[in-house]
């Protein structure tokens, strides 16, 4: 297994903050299971915690339960082989699930695909793409092409697509996040990456709220988790993160959007998408 100072890692797009409750409404009409339930939550909070924000950081951005099929078009390439690659690779999710990717020459295509040179890897998150506009991208894959090595495509353009599907990263479960020590988890991303301290804050060490997230065992090999070094971690022990869908990553696939069911591309998708 590569080193983690070796990978480059995704950084999740979130949405302005004025966009948010605005998202987190959209999720919970396309499925209202995306509706947080924190009553146990609030209980325990001062008076006046519980605000429009609070709630739509707790809301989660699946899809319709049944399935998705999402629209795929590129902003910065015609090259139908680089296309066809990526699209198998964002249908890798499909075995067993009711998942679909397919190309559109559109822009109101929910999925909208950019290699920006320089600016990572990353996806919104589920169904906020829908809230960017059209013209602008919802994935960057950092200068993807056809040379690029078949374990790359299988390690990031697999796991923005979960991403795409609403999947958060693994590695934020609560348990790996209190086993990372700050100090060192700063320096090293720094080192590795030129993160920032924030940018540390954000994506490694703030960990998911319990109530946002499906009663699944934490699975430190998905493809949703990152590789953590055992020089980070309070007990010494590495983070061996995925490298590809794994199992667990399947089965959790396909219980969110069964293969049994039907289901066509969402009827928001193409209203939200000129929200902008």
């Amino acid at each position: 297994m590569s080193s983690p100072a070796t990978i480059k890692v995704c950084t999740p797009k979130s949405l302005p903050g004025t966009d948010l409750f605005a998202a987190a409404k959209t999720a919970v009409e396309i499925n209202p299971a995306n509706r947080p339930y924190v009553r146990p939550v609030t209980a325990l909070l001062p008076a006046g915690t519980v605000t429009k924000e609070f709630i739509s950081a707790m809301t989660t951005k699946y899809w319709k339960s049944g399935g998705v099929h999402l629209a795929v078009h590129f902003l910065d390439t015609d090259a139908a082989d680089l296309k066809a690659r990526i699209i198998s690779h964002m249908n890798a999710w499909s075995p067993g699930a009711n998942i679909k990717f397919s190309e559109s020459r559109s822009n109101d295509a929910e999925v909208r695909i950019a290699r920006t040179p320089g600016d990572g890897y990353w996806s919104y998150l589920g169904t906020d793409i829908l809230h960017i506009a059209a013209d602008q991208p919802t994935m960057n894959l950092d200068s993807f092409s056809m040379d690029t090595d078949e374990s790359e495509y299988k390690r990031v353009v697999r796991h923005e697509t979960g991403h795409t599907l609403g999947f958060p990263h693994e590695h934020l479960r609560r348990e790996v996040v209190e086993n990372i020590d700050p100090k060192k988890a700063i320096r090293y991303f720094l080192e590795a990456d030129g993160w920032s301290a924030a940018t540390t804050k954000a994506q490694v060490l703030t960990p998911l709220e319990d109530s946002s997230l499906i009663a699944t065992p934490t699975d430190t090999v998905s493809i949703m988790c990152y590789q953590l070094p055992g020089s980070i971690m309070r007990d010494g022990r590495p983070v061996p993160g995925g490298l590809d869908i794994d199992d667990q990553d399947r089965k959790f696939a396909q219980t969110l959007y069964p293969a049994k069911l039907v289901t066509t591309t969402h009827p928001v998708a193409k209203v939200a998408a000129h929200a902008h």
